[in-house]
């Protein structure tokens, strides 16, 4: 299967209402709660797939006024309790250092004592992370939900949706041509739309599958 290079440079803004539920309204539901500090539970910790969503999730919240995105590549002062910072974002847990382990450890305490929030993201359930013990059963402490991927119809509808939005309409056949020839996560087929709608406003012509064709050809000269 063909990989396309993307210009995946600049980051869409993400929100929880751009975020597609599909399977996840549960958890989305809970995302809402926690972005109004509303959640009866201080912690949550999210898995799944690594296209499935997680850090869009966790980039919305940290969007949020009083809240802190932290990647396991954040410099050591993220790490530490701040009084004006009331939910902490921990994203892809599994690539943490065993420093920064140590930090997080620190943390999820910090953030319990002061009855704050967090939310934790990684590629597997927490029973299964390469991490310490100890941080592992903080990871642990609150719910724990699955993030489960959009099927390739819900991906088609969501696309749909989003094309509708614009007021595009597209021919029958291209977004199943996409699905199943390129890139499959949300990020890359939604920033392949945009540019299929940019070739379309400069050659004045519908967005149909021979147009698809022959943009692609024109992106791999």
């Amino acid at each position: 299967m063909k990989q396309l290079a993307l210009d995946l440079g600049a980051e869409q803004v993400q929100s929880l209402d751009s975020f597609e539920v599909g399977r996840n309204a549960e958890l989305t539901q809970l995302m809402h709660q926690f972005a109004a500090r509303t959640s009866r539970e201080h912690f949550a910790y999210i898995w799944g797939e690594q296209t499935a969503g997680k850090s869009h999730l966790l980039r919305a919240l940290g969007a949020t006024p009083g809240a802190r995105y932290i990647s396991p590549f954040s410099i050591e002062s993220e790490f530490v309790y701040a009084p004006e910072v009331d939910l902490y974002l921990l994203d892809d847990c599994e690539k943490l250092s065993p420093l920064a382990q140590i930090d997080a450890f620190a943390l999820f305490n910090q953030i319990r004592e002061h009855g704050a929030f967090m939310v934790s993201s990684g590629a597997v359930a927490p029973a299964m992370l390469p991490v310490r013990e100890d941080l592992r059963t903080r990871m642990g402490w609150g719910l724990i939900y699955q993030l489960h991927g959009l099927s390739d119809d819900e991906k088609v509808a969501a696309l749909t949706h989003a094309a509708a939005a614009r007021g595009l309409t597209l021919s029958t056949g291209v977004l199943p041509y996409l699905l199943s020839h390129f890139q499959r996560d949300m990020r890359s087929l939604s920033t392949m739309l945009d540019s299929l709608d940019q070739y379309s406003l400069e050659t004045q012509r519908p967005i149909t599958l021979p147009l698809l064709r022959e943009w692609l050809q024109a992106q791999a000269k």
